[in-house]
């Protein structure tokens, strides 16, 4: 039996998945994006995982995964732990199969999510809101696993659902009769990477396969370079979709050999990348399915004259999230900016701070005084919008000239939580 250390996935077993994942995963168009071709002086095209029916390529893997399971395994039922893409793959594979599930999702889950999973597995699956975090709710499902002898569907680490993932990289292979030289492929547990990256081992040899993850969240980077699986003690959760912890061990043993390189991106370029493909192409993608696109313009000379594929992985954003997006892109391109502002206890200093110290173009986005009380003669933190990062540096200057400065916040990390 293949162990852990050992499992490459099988091209004949990923052409099996593509055979079990007929009538069930769309074969999703990889259509080429004119702008970012033209901006790039490239062919790049887009792997539309986006439009899949629940909204990601997670339903590959979980449908794989299940519709492997023995009749003893499909009566006592599946228990899987998710708090987005992969719980809505695994529901609507419950009601197609026809298997009981229980589904544990952390209690910070949005109810839009919450409710996804509820519409697409019906009356064949179960939510069971347990604990704050993702880590909380995998113990939780681990342990009904454990009582009640069922199935854990793991997201990434597990033989069947990367064969599943796999498939996205044969339809792109049978899609285009041009070579590919690049993919840029999102990871968040690795399922997809290890798995797209293994057909075209088998496939396309030479074909780069970068991997992509956020900034917040290098796990798979980290354990790359440390030649070994590696938990990260923290993570920013924002691209929720791929922040994790730690990646699976049999995605981490096939990337390491597979993967031309894994790079990481900032989250403010996820979410101007985000802001760009919703106001240029009309496509609405979630921070992780922008992981790929966002990592383009890292590679601009190598990608000239190429031909490249980006896996948009999923589009499942939640609309409450547009502030925050599009602050997060603010802050990337150095055009917001956070101060306490110290008004000078004379008259009309708020007046003076408008009409003389800002910019004819800064716009206040946040005024909160520090203090109820005096307020005429206090100090405020004051968020501006710029129009150009080179507006900051003499800003600051006409601040400090006239006694306005009190500090910067957005290098103060401890700080600027609590603003954005």
């Amino acid at each position: 039996m293949q162990t852990k250390q050992t499992y490459l996935p099988n091209l004949k077993n990923i052409e099996q998945a593509a055979k079990n994942l007929e009538g069930v995963a769309l074969k999703t168009p990889l259509s080429l994006n004119t702008n970012l071709s033209k901006e790039f002086g490239a062919n790049i095209f887009f792997k539309r995982e986006d439009l899949q029916v629940v909204r990601s390529y997670k339903i590959r893997g979980a449908y794989n995964k299940m519709s492997s399971l023995n009749e003893d395994e499909k009566q006592r039922g599946i228990v899987c732990a998710s708090a987005g893409n992969h719980a809505q793959g695994v529901a609507m594979s419950c009601k197609l199969l026809k298997i009981h599930g229980t589904i544990f999702m952390p209690s910070p889950t949005p109810n839009q999510k919450i409710n996804q999973v509820k519409m697409f597995g019906d009356s064949f699956i179960n939510i069971v809101i347990e604990g704050d975090t993702f880590d909380d709710a995998y113990n939780a499902a681990k342990q009904e696993c454990d009582l009640k002898k069922k199935t854990f569907i793991h997201p990434f680490d597990d033989e069947k659902v990367i064969e599943g993932q796999a498939t996205v990289g044969l339809e792109i292979i049978n899609q285009t009769d041009q070579k590919i030289d690049y993919v840029f492929v999102p990871i968040g547990g690795g399922g997809l990477s290890s798995g797209l990256s293994s057909v075209f081992r088998n496939l396309s040899p030479e074909t780069k396969i970068i991997g992509v993850e956020p900034e917040g969240a290098p796990s798979m980077l980290t354990s790359i370079n440390n030649k070994r699986n590696t938990a990260l003690h923290t993570i920013d959760p924002f691209v929720d979709g791929a922040a994790v912890k730690k990646v699976g061990d049999l995605n981490f043993a096939i990337c390491l050999q597979n993967l031309e390189k894994v790079i990481t991106v900032p989250e403010g370029k996820i979410c101007q990348t985000i802001l760009d493909l919703y106001n240029k192409d009309a496509i609405v993608v979630e921070p992780a399915g922008a992981l790929s696109i966002a990592a383009l313009h890292l590679f601009a000379d190598d990608i000239k004259g190429k031909n490249v594929v980006c896996v948009v992985s999923g589009s499942n954003n939640d609309i409450t999230r547009t502030a925050e997006i599009k602050e997060r892109a603010l802050l990337y391109a150095n055009l917001k900016h956070y101060f306490i502002v110290k008004f000078p206890q004379r008259a009309g200093a708020l007046k003076e701070f408008v009409a003389e110290i800002l910019g004819p173009n800064d716009d206040i986005t946040h005024f909160q005084y520090t203090k109820k009380n005096n307020r005429a003669n206090g100090s405020a933190v004051v968020g501006l919008e710029l129009t150009s990062s080179k507006d900051l540096a003499p800003l600051i200057k006409r601040m400090k000239a006239n006694n306005f400065f009190g500090d910067y916040l957005n290098d103060k990390p401890d700080l600027f939580q609590f603003l954005v």
